[in-house]
This record gives structure tokens, C-alpha cells and sequence, in this order.
């Protein structure tokens, strides 16, 4: 302030505390470069300090930095079982395992996932650190006790040994992701080393990649249908539709050869679609071909990332429409763990799909840990029960829950298709049991469309000559 004469009589300021400004400054630049479930670095910061320690060992050649990827193995399979939540714990009690190994100097980040990344100073000598990786492995085997239960989880470990060239930090991580993919292919819970004939594997696959999307597109993919036999005159009822993949080099692929590949890239929609497509412009033949009580119906499987897709619904209706089905009998068939992975999406989903006038089955109940009472909030009209439950153990019993499962499905209105049946005597007491439908190689091998409906025509042909229900086998 001014006086009069010119001078500066007073000052006057203000105070203002930016303590929980800078707080939460400092938590959101730590949030950006750390995970949140396990604050361990994330990939971001692993690749920024393995960049440094590369910078600082082109100096001194004494620093030789290893660098350790470890993927968990089947970890989907375990969230699907136990949920996410034990499954956020499981990789936190695991990440403090992992921890505990470590010497200062060393880095260990969760790069995504069920997967870790390891910066390793503390070790040198190669012998050293693949026995040091020998220990996180076995580390890692120990259960995990949770509800009275056990788990036991494995992990697939790759390496890129310092070789003293220079190298960018990507570089040397994708290495290592490479050597851990090579673990993987091989069976999992083991230790790889990357060597550099990986990187030509790994151009291999980015060439099967490459003919995956040709071959949707010159129709390369052939679907294969496998019956499902009516249980009370052992006629053919319907298929489960089967993607085979004629590759023109390596010969016919089946699906688990191909199917998570398509996941991977981001084919499965369009391939979902492919198959889908076709199976209804089949279904649509056969019924036309031969006039029944009960319609064939036809089974295709479904992702989850074609559930999620909101152009589901119009697609389903543009396919439904213009195969003109008989309502129902083009069924979408779920995973148990797929409907479990977001059951109130999954509910609205199926309710819309059920209103086109799509069936829907539920496929494999039984490997998961839901209840089909749980269940019944879905519009599902089959189930079909995995094989563990359908096929005898070694006294030759089924499991006993067998009978309560098929039960409770028809007081919920559904029908019931048992998987892995294989032999006359199971279809006998199956169908003593109540169960509607069988699946299985005894009763049918996967087949062309032709011979589907060749088989369709041949079970009418029997039927008018010999009306009483029949007692023979597929072959």
C-alpha cells in the first residue's frame, strides 16, 4: 500500500494451504505409474527403469540387468471358478511372494493381469539366475488355502539374458514375453530362455494370423455338425455346431487350435458370425428337407466378446429372418463361466436374444462352481451337463448328483443334454434318468451339412417304416 508522500506504507498477502493439492498430485502421479490392486510398478514404469538400467550398463559393463516375465497359468479358469474378488487376492498374496525373493536392488512390476515382470541385478551369472528362477516357480506351486480350500497355481517364466548389445528396453522385455509364450505352448509351469530362433516362431504366428483372416474370407473355414440324439428313440434331434479350419498347408485344424488365436487378434466376432451364418442357412435346409413333430435345431457357440457386442441383437434378427427358422431352434450356446463373468449384462443379453426367438443352451454345467438354482434367473431352455458328471467312475457309478441336476432343470423348464455319453448302457440309464438328450462319438462323429441331412432323411425313412421307438446307435 502507498502512502501519500510516495512511499510503501504496508503490505498486504494472503496465505493459502495447497497441502491436499499437492497430496492428491502426488497420488495421481504415483496412480499413473503404479497398479493399483498390488502397488507394484506397472509396465510404464518397468520399461522406464529397465531403459535406465540398460543406459547405465552400456557403462559399465559390470551391470548385466536379466529380465524375467512370469504369466500365470489357466489364471481365467480359476477367476471363472472362484470369482474376481479371491481373484484380485490370490494376486496379491502372490506378488508378496514374489517380493519377499527379491533383494533391493532388484524390480519387480505387474506388467498386466496374471502377469509379472522382473528387472534381476542381483544376480549375474546365468547358471545363478536360472536357479533363482527355479525358486520363484516353486514359490509360486505352493497353495493358496482360502474357505477351507486349496489352490494350486503355476506360472510359465521366460528370460532374456544381458547379451552386452545394446538394446531399447521393449526390445528386451519382448524377448522375454516371447521365451515365456514358448513356456506356455509347451505344457506351462516351467522356466525358458529366450533364444533368438523365438523370434522366428513368433513371425510364424504373425503369418498363421495373417491366413486366419484369409481363410474367413475365402471360406476356407468349414463347419462340421455333431449329432445330439433324442434319448427316447435314439433319433437324431439336432447338431452342435463345429468350426474346422482347412489350412492349405498344415491340413485340418480343429478348434482349439485356432479359436483362442481369433480371440487373441480380434477375429472371434467375425468368426463367431461366419459360423453362425451358416449354420442357420443349413438349418434352414434341413428343415425344409424333412417335415417332423419337433423341428431339428442346430447349436453354435458364442464368445464373450460377441455377447458384449450390442450389434448382437440386430444380427441375430437379420440371421434369424432371412433363414426363416422355426422359433427356437437356431440355440446360442453359453459357457457356464461366460454367463457368470457379468451375470446382470448376461441376463439382459439373453432375455433380448430369447424375445428374437433364439433358444439358448447353457454348455459344460457343472465345471463351474454356480447352482442352477442361481441360474434360473436366466432364460436358458437346455442345459448341458459336463461329462465329469455323466460318465462312471471307476466302480462304474455316476456321480450321484447326476440325478438331482437333471431334476431340477425340469422343474426350472429346461431340457438336458448329457455330454461324453459313449456307450448303449449310458443312454439306457440316462434316459432312465430323465435326461431328454445325449452327445457324444458314439452317437455320431462331427459331419459335413450333406451327411447332416442325409442322416436327418435316413432317421425319417425309419421312422415310417418302423413307427415304435428304436433302439439303434449312430455309427
Amino acid at each position: 500500500m502507498v502512502g501519500s508522500d510516495g512511499e510503501v506504507v504496508r503490505l498486504v498477502g494472503t496465505l493459502t494451504d495447497v497441502t491436499e493439492f499437492k497430496n492428491a498430485e502426488e497420488r495421481l502421479l504415483h496412480d499413473a505409474v503404479h497398479d493399483n490392486l498390488t502397488g507394484l510398478p506397472n509396465r510404464e514404469l518397468f520399461l522406464d527403469r529397465l531403459e535406465g538400467v540398460l543406459t547405465f550398463a552400456k557403462a559399465d559393463p559390470a551391470i548385466k540387468p536379466t529380465v524375467i516375465v512370469i504369466d500365470l497359468d489357466r489364471f481365467k479358469q480359476v477367476n471363472d471358478s472362484v470369482g474376481i474378488a479371491v481373484g484380485d487376492s490370490i494376486l496379491l498374496t502372490l506378488a508378496r511372494r514374489l517380493g519377499r525373493l527379491l533383494k533391493p536392488q532388484d524390480t519387480l512390476a505387474r506388467l498386466s493381469g496374471d502377469q509379472f515382470g522382473l528387472i534381476l541385478l542381483s544376480e549375474r551369472e546365468t547358471e545363478r539366475i536360472i536357479n533363482f528362477a527355479e525358486t520363484l516357480r516353486k514359490g509360486l506351486r505352493a497353495p493358496i488355502t482360502f474357505n477351507d480350500r486349496e489352490l494350486f497355481l503355476t506360472a510359465s517364466i521366460g528370460i532374456a539374458l544381458a547379451d552386452g548389445e545394446p538394446r531399447r528396453a521393449e526390445e528386451v522385455l519382448k524377448d522375454a514375453e516371447l521365451a515365456m509364450y514358448h513356456a506356455k505352448r509347451i505344457g506351462g509351469d516351467r522356466i525358458e530362455v529366450f533364444k533368438p530362433s523365438m523370434r522366428a516362431r513368433q513371425s510364424d504366428r504373425v503369418t498363421l494370423e495373417s491366413e486366419l483372416r484369409r481363410a474367413l474370407e475365402r471360406e476356407q473355414i468349414k463347419i462340421f455338425y455333431q449329432p445330439i440324439v433324442r434319448l427316447e428313440d435314439r433319433s437324431v434331434a439336432g447338431f452342435e455346431a463345429m468350426p474346422r479350419w482347412d489350412h492349405p498347408k498344415m491340413g485340418r485344424a480343429a478348434p482349439s487350435e485356432f479359436i483362442a488365436m481369433a480371440e487373441e487378434v480380434g477375429l472371434i466376432v467375425d468368426l463367431g458370425m461366419y459360423v453362425l451364418e451358416r449354420t442357420a442357412r443349413e438349418l434352414s435346409d434341413w428343415q425344409r428337407a424333412v417335415r417332423r413333430r419337433d423341428s431339428v435345431f442346430a447349436t453354435v457357440n458364442i464368445s464373450s466378446r460377441q455377447l458384449l457386442r450390442q450389434d448382437l441383437i440386430h444380427d441375430l434378427r437379420t440371421v434369424i429372418a432371412r433363414a426363416g427358422l422355426a422359433r427356437g431352434t437356431l440355440k446360442l450356446e453359453l459357457t457356464e463361466a461366460l454367463v457368470m463373468e457379468n451375470p446382470e449384462h448376461t441376463a439382459q443379453m439373453l432375455q433380448r436374444i430369447r424375445d428374437l426367438g433364439a433358444g439358448l443352451a447353457l454348455d459344460d454345467f457343472g465345471s463351474g462352481h454356480s447352482s442352477l438354482a442361481y441360474l434360473q434367473r436366466f432364460p436358458f431352455d437346455t442345459i448341458k451337463i459336463d461329462q465329469s458328471f455323466v460318465r462312471t467312475n471307476g466302480k462304474g457309478a455316476r456321480p450321484v448328483v447326476l440325478r438331482s441336476i437333471i431334476s431340477l432343470a425340469h422343474d426350472l423348464g429346461m431340457e438336458v443334454v448329457a455330454e461324453g455319453a459313449e456307450t448303449d448302457s449310458d443312454a439306457v440309464e440316462l434316459s432312465q434318468l430323465g435326461c431328454e438328450y445325449a452327445q457324444g462319438h458314439h452317437f455320431g462323429e462331427p459331419m459335413s451339412a450333406d451327411d447332416a441331412k442325409a442322416l436327418l432323411q435316413d432317421d425319417d425313412v425309419r421312422e415310417e417304416s418302423d413307427p415304435a421307438p428304436r433302439k439303434r446307435i449312430l455309427q
